[in-house]
């Protein structure tokens, strides 16, 4: 697999998992608001760990939901950080 071809496919993947882990969080703040059913936190931080970490962290920030929950303002920064890791090791590996 080329550099190029890798590229793709991971700009593509964390697009498309970020867009649903901003939706999801959007979602969880509407249901709340509502006083209905909520996407439980585990599914909110599972998100974020399988790469949605940085649309789910901006979306909470933008839309004042979860703000003063701790594993959530420390635990999605780090796993973004943790994603860009990867993601530099991944882009490293395939470069050599």
């Amino acid at each position: 697999m080329t550099i190029n071809s890798l590229t793709i496919i991971l700009s593509v993947y964390f697009f498309v998992i970020n867009i649903a882990a901003a939706i999801m969080t959007v979602v969880d703040k509407r249901r709340a608001v509502n006083d209905k059913w909520r996407i439980s936190e585990k599914a909110l931080l599972l998100i974020g760990f399988f790469g949605g970490a940085a649309g789910e962290y901006l979306t909470m920030k933008k839309i004042h939901h979860k703000t003063k929950h701790g594993k959530f303002m420390i635990g999605l920064p780090l796993e973004i950080m943790m994603h860009v890791v990867i993601i530099a090791l991944i882009i490293a590996k395939a470069a050599n």
